[in-house]
């Protein structure tokens, strides 16, 4: 059996309402809610321009953005450029008409009642407004499977919520697709939930949609009608399915909850019979696994219906403590605990009572379900940041931890739920519970399936422990199990007297007595056996009229069935209710009764006993008894005792007429002679059995004392033990504080040395990385265990790096190479293998040590050799040139001159490198004219000819200069030179004027 959950206004449901539907929804046309934040006017524009205007879609449109409170929406005019419907601001009480869009106003709540639109003001206004969860959840309270919502873009978790109520009424979820959407947080939030129909980019929405409410008229029948073959064989089909690939039967929900859910699967994907459903669902697995969770939907919030827990607090938590004592625990079962808020709710509760109590009583709570995906998320505890609108805000900040977009569980509310997954008609149940909660289940299930669960439930229960249930469900007719604790929130308490048989029969019908008639003894009893074949008519009235009457008992004379008239023999005792067979027999038979009864159920065999007289009527019956073992294999233990009536004796009164002589033996002698007989047997079998019972608790009592010197020995033992688990705990703590700070310690090394590394398994996926790796290879979090040939590297030429990590790994080389980024950082690569403490190669390790700066510095040193080869050449040349030589830097300061300047301008060598031209000779050549040709001509020429330059110098006079530059560029354009030649033309007037 699998387990079913509901939605309505109670917590932990996996399931659709099966209530009738709500009278108040007059229009019969879908309503779209539409949700968007961020980015969501490109949406809107985008979702209307595709709507075919000449279409009446048949449908209302409800848009909710979040908008500034204290500025006026724009919103109807934007949206009314790209649509033909009309599009209207929202007004409190305007009814809704198919085919017009309506928009929410700012600094409002948005609701809808039998039509009508609503506005309220905003419930928290110090909390995260959430006006789309508001709108969408009340959206599915009106329409139910007419509910229709989207989520377009969007930041933060708004709308996750209502996603979950308009699934749980059998509506449809629609959700942009978050690499179309500006904001994709409110997409991806919806898509965590599991339950989204449809994820698509907003020009692909209308034309889907429209699709969708074409076909949304499916219905296999109507909720009380059969269905005929060909469809309840299709439907089989669909839940042989669900078996096969699951392991879950749905056989015993209730067939309108299945119809609802498999008709709105059916309408998704556009297919309009049952039996071509069925064929679908062969052909495409994973529209079981859809259809599963379709099923199990678990609707859910923290402290769903908020008075019933209050009545909780109030009424039932306070008793869950009394009584227990220092290290004993409250232990509480949340079966169908579907994502876990309903526990982790009760967790609270239950630790704020401890707290304020300051009880040192352990709380332990199980929540269980049946689907994996539920409780990985259960477990995970991290909820949207919009639960803030469902927990008090006292609680959100003692037991939640506020994270980027959600609220995580804290620790130690985490550490006293336990969750687990559960078959809760086919996995063994918890036991010695003090609560039970379990709201909202029951009414999705059959009524032999409640029937079942009840009494398991109580089996599960301490004598006077709680049972919780939804606002809908009662314990039906299991009255003699649970009383009513408070009757309004349906939390019942169990009773302590349970008729045993009644719980044995109900939880295991399979057991002798589980069809039998409950009856006074005596009474007739029907077997629950069908009728119809000719062959069962005949036995039943054998049985009935030929077999005399009998009781079926077990070995401590206990009557479990009687058949035929069987009030002769045995009658009820006065006083409570006892149904031994030996108390219940008349006078005449009742010793030999038990006589019998004993000796077959010691010795395992028949007993025949002839001849018994009981008073019946006023007429002595006789009457032979037989007890025997009975033979059927499902029924050891058990024995079946037959009153074999022979024909009547008239009773007479006990003198005798004196007329009549005594001609042979009295009758009342003779019995009395045998009721003696017979009690001399059984008080001599019960001597017997005395001395055997005597001499066997001797020995026990032998093996008794032993035992208990063995558990003194084993109690030393294990005290020891336990001192040396003691000691290895603590030795364990240590290792682990000590292994969490080398952890931290190599953390902190692995970031500080900037030295990217990247480890890879034997699969080449990723394992994990270091920080300065995402410089060189684009990773995220969310990228552990992903192959490395999946990810985008930021090397330049180099696009073997897969190749050489597998390389490495099979010939276990090493590979070390000089890579370089897009931005022109370069990198040692080295990839080496990765061994284990044993040695063992178990994938390899990719590291990327930054060389940029080795890079610049070899760079420079390779470009200063240059230099200072060609410098020496250079000098080698202009000390041979004849005409006096100057060699510049860009800045005018002299680097070089030759002997013809110094002998020829009475200068000093070293005084004159490194000196700025100008200043040169005590400024001597700060000449106008030089000026002009340095700072002017040369920078638009590289080369200028006899420049004529006329000065006079203070040690040789006037001088005529025809002077020549040329702009000089060494190795790759780094250093820019002049060279300034000098030709004295003082004596030579024929070259002068020559420029």
């Amino acid at each position: 059996m699998t387990r079913k959950k509901k939605s309505d206004v109670q917590p932990e449901v996996h399931a659709m309402p099966d209530a009738p539907r709500t009278s108040g929804r007059e229009a019969s046309f879908p309503i779209v809610g539409i949700g968007a934040s961020a980015g969501g006017l490109a949406a809107f524009e985008t979702f209307f321009r595709q709507m075919p205007a000449e279409t009446d879609s048949g449908m209302a449109f409800v848009l909710v953005q979040h908008l500034a409170p204290a500025h006026t929406s724009l919103l109807v005019e934007l949206v009314q450029r790209y649509t033909s419907m009309h599009v209207t601001e929202i007004e409190d009480g305007m009814v809704v008409e198919r085919n017009n869009i309506y928009i929410i106003p700012p600094n409002a709540d948005l609701s809808i009642f039998h039509g009508r639109l609503q506005l309220m003001p905003p419930s928290a206004p110090k909390r995260i407004p959430l006006p789309i969860d508001s709108f969408f959840r009340s959206l599915a309270q009106e329409k139910e499977d007419d509910a229709i919502v989207i989520v377009l873009s969007g930041a933060g978790s708004d709308g996750t919520l209502g996603v979950r109520a308009v699934k749980e009424a059998g509506g449809m979820v629609m959700v942009q697709a978050p690499g179309s959407a500006e904001y994709d947080s409110m997409p991806q939030s919806a898509l965590a939930t599991g339950l989204v129909d449809y994820v698509l980019p907003p020009e692909e929405m209308p034309a889907q949609l429209l699709a969708y409410v074409q076909h949304a008229g499916t219905s296999l029948q109507s909720d009380t009608d059969p269905l005929p073959k060909e469809v309840d064989d299709a439907l089989q089909k669909v839940l042989l399915q669900l078996r096969t690939h699951l392991g879950h039967d749905f056989t015993d929900y209730k067939p309108s909850t299945i119809r609802r859910r498999i008709e709105r699967r059916m309408v998704v994907n556009q297919l309009d019979t049952l039996d071509a459903y069925a064929r679908y669902l062969q052909q495409t697995p994973q529209e079981v696994a859809i259809l599963f969770r379709e099923l199990l939907i678990g609707v859910t919030r923290f402290f769903r219906d908020t008075e019933a827990f209050a009545a909780l607090k109030e009424h039932v938590i306070p008793h869950l403590f009394d009584g227990k004592s220092a290290g004993e625990a409250v232990r509480v079962w949340v079966p169908g605990c579907s994502t876990g808020e309903e526990a982790y709710s009760l967790a609270m509760l239950l630790r704020d009572y401890a707290t304020q109590q300051r009880a040192e009583i352990k709380v332990q709570v199980f929540a269980t379900d049946i689907d994996p995906g539920a409780i990985e998320t259960a477990r995970a505890a991290s909820y949207p940041a919009n639960i803030a609108a469902d927990v008090p805000p006292e609680y959100l900040g003692r037991y939640f931890t506020q994270e980027e977009q959600s609220y995580r569980v804290q620790k130690s509310i985490r550490d006293m739920v336990v969750f687990a997954e559960q078959d809760l008609i086919m996995d063994p149940p918890f036991s010695h519970m003090d609560l039970i909660s379990c709201r909202n289940l029951l009414i999705y299930l059959n009524a032999d399936l409640q029937k079942k669960l009840l009494p398991l439930f109580h089996y599960a229960l301490n004598t006077n422990a709680y049972l919780f249930l939804g606002n809908s469900e009662t314990v039906g007719e299991f009255t003699d199990l649970f009383t009513p604790s408070q009757r309004k929130w349906k939390i019942y308490q169990s009773k302590a007297a349970v008729t045993p048989y009644r719980l044995i029969s109900v939880l295991h019908p399979s057991l002798p007595g589980a069809n039998r008639v409950q009856g006074v003894p005596g009474g007739e009893a029907r077997l629950a056996e069908p009728r119809g074949s000719l062959r069962t008519i005949m036995e039943q009235n054998l049985l009935t009229h030929y077999t005399p009457p009998s009781v079926l008992i077990n070995d401590a004379g206990e009557v479990l069935f009687v058949h035929g008239s069987t009030g002769g023999y045995l009658e009820p005792a006065s006083g409570e209710v006892n149904l031994n067979i030996v108390r219940m027999a008349r006078p005449g038979i009742r010793v030999e009764l038990s006589t019998a009864v004993h000796k077959a159920v010691t010795q395992k065999e028949v007993v025949d006993i002839e001849g018994l007289q009981v008073q019946v009527n006023a007429q002595l019956q006789t009457v032979n008894l037989h007890v025997r073992p009975a033979t059927a294999p499902a029924a050891p233990g058990l024995y079946l005792v037959v009153f074999d009536a022979l024909p009547t004796v008239a009773s007479t009164p006990a003198k005798r007429s004196t007329h009549t002589k005594a001609t042979g033996p009295d009758p009342q002698i003779a019995t009395l002679e045998r009721e003696l007989r017979a009690k001399d047997e059984y008080l001599s079998s019960h001597m017997e059995e005395l001395t055997t019972a005597n001499e066997e608790l001797q020995s026990a009592n032998e093996e008794l004392q032993s035992t208990n010197e063995e558990m003194d020995t084993s109690r030393e033992e294990l005290q020891s033990v336990n001192e040396e688990l003691s000691t290895v705990n603590t030795e364990l703590s240590r290792k682990i504080e000590e292994l969490s700070q080398a952890n931290g310690d190599m953390n902190n090394l692995l970031a500080g040395t900037d030295v990217g590394t990247v480890f890879i398994d034997r699969e080449l996926r990723i394992q994990r990385y270091t920080p300065a790796a995402t410089a060189i290879v684009n990773l995220i979090p969310t990228d552990i265990g992903r192959p490395i040939a999946h990810l985008a590297t930021n090397l330049m030429h180099y696009e073997t790096l897969l190749q050489d990590a597998r390389h490495v790994f099979d010939t276990l080389q090493p590979k070390e190479i000089e890579v370089q980024t897009d931005d022109e950082r370069w990198y040692l690569m080295r990839i080496l293998p990765y061994r284990t403490q044993e040695n063992a190669i178990d994938g390899v390790v990719i590291t990327f040590v930054n060389i940029t700066a080795l890079r610049a510095v070899q760079e420079l040193l390779r470009v200063s050799q240059l230099t200072e080869q060609a410098h020496a050449f250079a000098e080698s040349i202009v000390d041979t040139v004849r005409e006096p030589l100057l060699v510049l830097d860009a800045d005018l300061r002299v680097i070089s001159v030759n002997d013809a300047f110094t002998d020829t301008f009475k200068v000093n060598r070293d005084e004159s490198v490194g000196t700025m031209l100008y200043e040169l000779g005590n400024g001597q050549w700060n000449i106008p004219t030089l000026h002009t040709l340095l700072d002017e001509l040369l920078p638009q020429r590289t080369t200028i000819r006899d420049y004529e330059v006329t000065h006079t110098f203070e040690h040789i006079g006037p001088r005529v200069m025809l002077l020549n530059a040329r702009e000089l560029r060494l190795v790759d354009g780094q250093q820019r030179m002049i060279l300034l030649a000098i030709d004295d033309v003082t004596e030579r007037p024929d070259k002068r004027g020559a420029i």
